[in-house]
């Protein structure tokens, strides 16, 4: 399904370095239920030990108290436990599994083989009889062998698939490897990588198989859908790397975006999504600000995603799927804590200056405005009008009793007096308790009582 190196460097040579890239999956990943290389993600409903009803069935999680893991020991359902049976990897193991009725042998749990729960870019358990080997490429031993270890191996000779075996060998092959490859039970594949506790790494005499295009730090993928990972998965990231990959399904004219895991290490690990060709930033994330839940439509038919860890940089990383869509409605909510610069209308560049049509509630919102303004403008002559009228006079406005106060008081028992200044003379009002304080002061004298009854409508009406 994938597209071949040579494509993906003419599609977009600027942005590819001088070795080789990948242009996406060799075939069109399924609905996958587990994006970990272990399933520790995995949330499906298997409740047998082998695929569709076949093999021991799982004991439920809420009845194995006497066992190391239970509905008991998760009550926050971190690991997926609960009133149910399904496969879990609840302890980090290399793959799911659950307890069964104990055997003969003294045997409590078992792994689960579970066709849904293989991550994307992971192809099968395959048989390596070694005449002729199952991969035909170069292959080499490490006793810290890990999954990508042997994918960047592989991916350095410039081989498109990479098989683990033993738990310490690599093996580096291609499609036609493959076609005539012979499968093998996925429980076959149980030897743990020497490298790391927590990856399978094949079998005795048995290949587990990937792309190498999974953990890979550039690519151009061209698929209708496809999955995406951060660099060096199923491994931490390491520090100081800088990866970018372009998605451009060539059918669709939008894009939609789910991320399945989400991990980096703080905030300056960053992941961008910028528009193509323009290079408008659409979304940004880092350790401090994730990505939303759900799915991430965008209405670009391409987009460049770019990762960028710094010199302390180590975390799980990102697993994200993608696939084109023909129309949406574009998600234009910014999730929280999420950097955002909403990407150009398409057809913009052509719209048309002429005004928009004018709805109901702006005409109404627009009338209410100009008639506070008209208010506001009254409200403000009036009152200049009136400051003219008291400076002309010189008036001054004191309560007759109590302490000062704009406007009149809702005491009934405390009234406006309103003196004006004879020229060249003028006081304030003394203090509370101020014997001269119960008269006029000084170079005062009061208005008559229409006029004061005039002034005190007048500020009552303000």
């Amino acid at each position: 399904m994938g597209t071949r190196a040579l494509l993906g460097l003419l599609l977009f040579i600027p942005l590819l370095q001088p070795r080789r890239a990948w242009a996406g999956s060799l075939k069109s990943p399924g609905l996958s239920e587990c994006f970990q290389v272990n399933g520790a993600d995995y949330r499906g409903h298997q409740n047998h030990t082998g695929p569709r009803g076949t093999g021991r069935p799982c004991l439920f999680w809420d009845q194995t108290q006497q066992h190391s893991y239970s509905s008991a020991s998760d009550p926050q359902g971190r690991w997926g436990l609960g009133a149910h049976n399904f496969c879990r990897n609840p302890d980090g193991d290399v793959q799911p599994w659950c307890y069964v009725a104990e055997t003969e042998e003294g045997i409590y749990w078992r792994y689960c083989d579970i066709p849904t729960c293989h991550m994307p870019g992971y192809l099968g358990c395959f048989v390596d009889s070694g005449t002729p080997p199952a991969l035909s490429g170069p292959s080499g031993t490490s006793t810290k062998l890990t999954v990508q270890v042997c994918l960047r191996f592989c991916r350095m000779k410039g081989y498109q698939l990479a098989g683990v075996e033993a738990g310490y060998a690599c093996f580096c092959g291609s499609e036609s490897d493959l076609a005539r490859g012979r499968g093998a039970p996925a429980t076959d594949c149980d030897q743990i990588c020497f490298g790391h506790p927590g990856q399978l790494c094949g079998g005795d005499g048995r290949l587990g198989i990937y792309e190498v295009s999974v953990g890979s730090c550039q690519g151009n993928w061209t698929a209708p859908q496809g999955v995406i990972y951060s660099p060096d998965f199923p491994d931490e990231y390491g520090p100081d790397r800088n990866c970018s990959w372009v998605v451009g399904p060539s059918s669709g004219a939008a894009l939609e975006l789910t991320f399945r895991l989400f991990e980096l290490a703080d905030p300056r690990d960053r992941l961008e999504l910028r528009e193509v060709p323009s290079g408008s930033l659409l979304r940004a994330f880092d350790g401090t600000r994730p990505p939303p839940a759900g799915p991430l439509r965008l209405r670009v038919a391409a987009v460049l995603l770019t990762f960028h860890s710094d010199a302390r940089g180590h975390a799980q990383g990102f697993a994200l799927t993608y696939r084109g869509l023909q129309n949406i409605v574009e998600d234009r909510a910014q999730p929280k804590g999420s950097a955002q610069t909403p990407e150009e209308t398409p057809g913009r560049a052509n719209a048309s200056c002429s005004p928009r049509p004018v709805t109901l509630q702006a005409a109404m919102g627009a009338r209410v405005f100009s008639l506070a303004t008209v208010v506001s403008v009254l409200l403000f002559l009036l009152l200049s009008l009136l400051l003219h009228l008291l400076r002309r006079r010189n008036c001054l406005l004191a309560p007759g009793k109590g302490p000062p106060t704009l406007g009149p008081s809702r005491d009934t028992g405390r009234s406006w007096t309103v003196w004006y200044r004879r020229p060249r003379r003028m006081a304030l009002p003394c203090p509370t308790g101020d014997p001269q304080a119960e008269s006029p002061a000084a170079g005062y004298r009061p208005l008559s009582a229409s006029s004061q009854s005039s002034l005190r409508s007048l500020i009552s009406a303000l």
